[in-house]
């Protein structure tokens, strides 16, 4: 609902929402006339995902527990838009009521080790405790290294590496767009490598998102970057044709080069084991054609069976067979 001819801006209540908030309605303002910060009006909103910040994001409702408030308050017509980390929305649009009506240029969308020994990734002795709460990442985390222990890691990007500096975990590992937002780039280790730990769907990616049909898209279109567009839809494509839960251990990234869309796409069970490793290549153009035959690929190779049953795992912390 807007008031005096402002728009209405729900967003999560976190420092990460905010600072990509500012970015995003920054850059909208440095290419509008006459429109300032005062033309927003940005409410915060208590989602189920930050309220219940302890227990395991899968066994409570799965990622779009981030979003499902905000996108009710649009609905509603309580908030013209949301504004959200698109890794938190599922592929299967939850109402045909709403559109994601801009896309924010994605940043770097790689992961990022902090350790407080200063050591990489394989470098780290063996038993050292690593903390996250992506089941993807763990998983990748196994596949390379089944001598490290896994520990649940929930909470903001603060809350994280406190408990990480107060030595509860050796080693975390947190979305590099999301620390460089936040100016915590220093906190880093390492990058690690893409090859290995590639990136969820949308990593990096923020959005806007409104009612279907909103005029304000005709606002927003203005800060839209065309190839993060692209890319993610082709991401969030693959991931709904195969039905997959943002949950499960899939990885799947889209990088347009010059004409060309580069599709990669690695799935693994629970205990790190690489069921599928593929990459394809089209014209930018033939996104949606990539991006369904890629799918088609995953299901003839492992199965919507297979598939399914990655969405269960019983227990998220691992420790090393003595």
């Amino acid at each position: 609902m807007s008031t005096l001819n402002k728009i209405s801006v729900g967003i999560r209540d976190s420092k990460l929402s905010k600072a990509q908030t500012d970015i995003l309605l920054n850059q909208l303002i440095s290419v509008s006339d006459n429109m300032s910060n005062e033309a927003f009006d940005i409410k915060t909103i208590k989602t189920k995902g930050d309220i219940h910040n302890v227990q395991r994001l899968d066994q409570i409702g799965g990622k779009g527990l981030f979003i499902k408030e905000i996108e009710q308050h649009i609905i509603n017509g309580q908030v013209d838009v949301g504004i959200h980390s698109m890794k938190d929305v599922p592929a299967e649009e939850s109402s045909d009521e709403l559109d994601i009506i801009c896309w924010l240029k994605r940043e770097n969308p790689g992961e990022a080790l902090l350790t407080n020994s200063g050591h990489k990734f394989f470098d780290l002795p063996p038993g050292s405790v690593i903390g996250t709460s992506s089941i993807r990442r763990r998983a990748q985390i196994l596949n390379m290294r089944k001598d490290l222990r896994i520990k649940l890691l929930r909470g903001n990007v603060d809350t994280r590496i406190k408990k990480l500096r107060e030595n509860n975990y050796d080693a975390i590992i947190l979305s590099l767009a999301g620390l460089k937002r936040l100016g915590l780039l220093d906190h880093v280790t390492e990058e690690l490598d893409k090859e290995q730990f590639l990136p969820a769907g949308c990593q990096g990616t923020v959005g806007v998102q409104s009612k279907r049909g909103s005029k304000l898209k005709e606002v927003f279109v203005r800060i839209n970057h065309y190839e993060t567009e692209i890319e993610s839809l082709t991401e969030r494509q693959v991931l709904k044709n195969i039905n997959a839960n943002c949950n499960s251990p899939i990885s799947v990234y889209a990088k347009i080069s010059d004409n060309m869309i580069l599709v990669k796409c690695d799935i693994f069970d629970h205990d790190g084991t690489k069921l599928f490793s593929r990459k394809i290549s089209d014209e930018k153009d033939n996104y949606a054609i990539i991006a369904n035959t890629l799918a088609e690929t995953i299901l003839n190779d492992i199965g919507q069976e297979k598939i399914n049953k990655l969405n269960e795992l019983n227990d998220f912390d691992y420790s090393p067979s003595t």
